[in-house]
């Protein structure tokens, strides 16, 4: 894991060199499912302002269109891409054409605080786009809520890596137990949806 960390940071600290440009696109990888983590992009972009590269909302602004900017590919790729896929290799992954109609009726009525509320917390920000596309939820309205939500995200971890300066780092370091645990959740709830649906076929079969 440590190892993995120090490759993200790499990557991150060779794409601060191109200032505001590069947090752009650090932060549209993140969005765009390529799990760099975004509590270390923003903190580095925090320290650049910290070392007279912008300011806190400029940095921000622009972290922000490239969560936009990420978040609309992974969108696309699920809109175009993966209701195919999903329709005809779903049920080897205990997924239904019900299940998935269900999902697709789901973010129809609920999509827009559900983009929301993704869009403030690790590893699930990172994905949740696609199944937002694959689900066909109004694209505007992913929009705006994707902005909305990846604001203040954005502005804190921006914020927190100007204060700490040279310690930026250590933001990371704090949150990876917050990590661990919507990790473990995020696993819990696909382990428990398989049970569920193998306990169910069972059962079907055992009736008929």
């Amino acid at each position: 894991m440590e190892f993995i960390k120090q490759i993200f940071i790499s990557i991150a600290e060779y794409l601060s060199q191109f200032g505001h440009s590069g947090i752009f696109i650090g932060m549209t990888l993140e969005s765009a499912c390529i799990p760099i983590p975004s509590e270390v992009i923003l903190p580095l972009g925090g320290y650049l302002v910290y070392k007279g590269i912008g300011s806190v909302l400029s940095m921000t602004i622009v972290a922000t269109m490239g969560c936009l900017a990420g978040s609309v590919i992974a969108y696309v790729i699920g809109y175009f891409g993966g209701r195919p896929f999903i329709l005809k290799y779903g049920k080897y992954f205990f997924i239904s054409k019900h299940d998935f109609e269900r999902a697709e009726k789901f973010f129809q009525k609920r999509g827009e605080i559900t983009i929301f509320l993704s869009r403030l917390l690790p590893i699930i920000r990172t994905f949740i786009s696609l199944p937002a596309g694959i689900a066909k939820m109004n694209f505007a309205k992913f929009c705006f809520y994707t902005i909305l939500g990846s604001f203040p995200w954005c502005f804190l971890f921006v914020y927190l890596g100007k204060k700490l300066g040279d310690n930026w780092k250590s933001i990371e370091e704090h949150l990876k137990g917050f990590d661990y645990l919507i990790l473990a959740l995020i696993i819990a709830a696909i382990v428990g949806y398989v049970v569920y649906k193998i306990f169910k076929g069972k059962k079907s079969a055992d009736v008929e």
